[in-house]
């Protein structure tokens, strides 16, 4: 060692596995961060020819490491699996007498093989002590690198959205996440709701005939109604999760972002959340008695593509008959969908595309043959024509 060199020390245990022998630590944050790097493997073109760059990384996703960055920060914030890192034997030394490892504290030092994205954004953690668990492997051939990185990610299957949402079910501070979870719940088991029984619970169809949501596919539309991006529902579960208060919005903020129903959240008003969508629902389900009841392979209006048009046309509603913070009767909607020209052969999946093209066209019908548009939306809130029936 260097007499000028930093080193710090950790506390380690030694591993044995087929692969080889590894090291499990933990490296506090800022640490971690100032020693590590990711190896990207990627594209350079030439003159003449296009050329794979060596590295086992894949290219840094800047919409993830923003979010981590949010994330670090929450009060309740956790890395609880493990950053695989791959040091040269000449920066990290092992004491079996101490199960201590003296690692050297330089850039480059601790080459990335899974974790990178967790790295990136702890460069963005402003608290206090943040332990990072991690697995060493000194002297790693380039081979096994490649190999259980490849391992890690080929092997893992992602969560699925439906399953996240349920799990806010033990949750016990209010968050956008669990208010939706409770409205999906309530609408999906009471047999007089417009959606009874039509919401996969956990994402997973149970064989109930009318099965043609995923509670992921029903919750995240409602969830934009309450805070408009999932960094901004973290974000309110984090102040709620500190015993802070949101401060509702004013009608001119509400019209802009189209939150209609933030403030009823605020006020622990879940109930009336869920009112206002029976009761539209159940105007669509009057006036498309067919395309909503019936689980028919070309019909559109109560899956995906059609629950989605019509949530992104339910706030256009709202502000229009000025009926913010209002629970509308069932009468109120219907009498807007009779305008709307379309039969319930028209809302198949020939006519409205699966996806978002299909519910773009599905939306801007119900605007156009209402006479509701965009226009109806103005910054700052002005409001220029009022609906009329």
């Amino acid at each position: 060692m260097a007499a000028d060199e930093k080193w710090m020390t950790i506390s380690c245990i030694r591993i044995q596995q087929p692969i080889g022998r590894f090291y499990i630590g933990a490296i506090p944050s800022r640490e971690l961060v100032d020693i590590s790097y990711a190896d990207r493997r990627h594209i350079i073109e030439g003159e003449r020819e296009i050329e794979v760059v060596s590295g086992i990384q894949r290219q840094i996703s800047n919409k993830r490491v923003s979010e981590l960055r949010q994330y670090v920060n929450t009060i309740d914030a956790c890395f609880p699996t493990s950053v695989i890192l791959a040091i040269e034997s000449k920066d990290a030394i092992f004491d079996k007498n101490t199960n201590t490892m003296k690692i050297r504290c330089a850039e480059d030092v601790a080459k990335i093989i899974d974790g990178q994205h967790r790295i990136e954004g702890l460069a963005g953690y402003q608290g206090g002590p943040f332990q990072i668990n991690v697995t060493i492997f000194v002297d790693m051939e380039m081979e096994d690198q490649a190999i259980v990185f490849s391992t890690i990610n080929l092997k893992q299957a992602p969560v699925a959205g439906s399953l996240v949402y349920d799990l806010y079910d033990y949750a016990t501070t209010r968050s956008p996440q669990k208010t939706c979870h409770y409205v999906a719940r309530l609408l999906n088991s009471r047999n007089d709701s417009p959606f009874f029984q039509r919401i996969m619970i956990l994402g997973t169809a149970t064989g109930r005939p009318n099965e043609t949501l995923t509670q992921a596919a029903f919750i995240d539309p409602l969830l934009k109604l309450i805070s408009a991006t999932p960094a901004d529902a973290m974000a309110d579960r984090d102040t709620l999760k500190r015993q802070k208060h949101l401060a509702t919005i004013e009608e001119g903020a509400i019209r802009t972002r189209k939150l209609i129903f933030r403030n009823m959240f605020i006020r622990e008003q879940d109930a009336k959340i869920a009112k206002v969508l029976w009761n539209y629902f159940t105007a669509v389900a009057i006036r498309w008695p067919i395309a909503w009841n019936q689980k028919h392979r070309g019909l559109i209006l109560n899956r995906t593509t059609g629950y989605r048009a019509l949530m992104q046309f339910l706030p256009m509603l709202i502000l229009s008959l000025d009926l913010i913070d209002k629970v509308p009767e069932v009468e109120v909607f219907t009498k807007v969908f009779s305008k709307v020209k379309l039969s319930d052969d028209e809302l198949s999946a020939d006519e409205f595309k699966p996806g978002s093209s299909g519910q773009a066209k599905l939306r801007n019908t119900l605007e156009l043959q209402t006479r509701i548009d965009n226009d109806t939306i103005w910054p700052g809130g002005r409001r220029q024509e009022s609906f009329k029936f």
